[in-house]
């Protein structure tokens, strides 16, 4: 790898080995200090480890009882996507290669759990106040979701480049 390759490489390929290592990692610690089901509070109620295994997808969206197929699918071909989109962006443009491997790095965090088992991807971190809760996620989840709002403002801020308006 030289030239562009290489540069874009320095970026991407630290930011996708330290999701899937962190993303595996607390994954296994939660796996291996917890029982199914268990709630140890962080901060009081409001941030709590609770771990459960989700077959659907991020934040627990199901598509039934093909949840952890389907999810896996699609997980797939998001890679096939966000591989066109890393080969076709410019070295330089250093946001939009971050938000592509965060993305990817999520991606395969939850891919590596959804192959593993058939019970579904490891989700642990549960904020919330009582009974008002977001859905249980993993850092995955936090990954590919902050990449893709990286993305957005990247295409959207280019969008605005290419039109004159920003």
């Amino acid at each position: 790898m030289t030239g562009t390759g290489a540069a874009k490489a320095k970026w991407a390929a630290p930011i996708v080995v330290t999701v899937v290592a962190l993303d595996q990692a607390t994954k296994w610690v939660v796996q291996t200090t917890m029982e199914l089901h268990d709630r140890i509070g962080v901060l009081g109620d409001a941030i709590r480890l609770t771990y459960i295994r989700n077959p659907g997808a991020a934040f627990g969206i199901h598509a039934g009882s093909n949840s952890r197929l389907i999810f896996l699918g699609i997980s797939i071909v998001a890679l096939g996507i966000l591989a066109g989109l890393y080969r076709y962006t410019a070295a330089g443009d250093r946001l939009r290669l971050i938000s592509i491997s965060l993305i990817a790095g999520g991606a395969i965090g939850n891919i590596i759990d959804r192959l593993g088992s058939a019970a579904g991807v490891v989700d642990f971190v549960d904020v919330g106040l009582g009974d008002l809760r977001w859905p249980v996620f993993n850092v995955a989840d936090v990954a590919v979701t902050t990449g893709a709002i990286v993305l957005a403002l990247s295409l959207w801020r280019e969008d605005r480049r290419l039109d004159g308006s920003g």
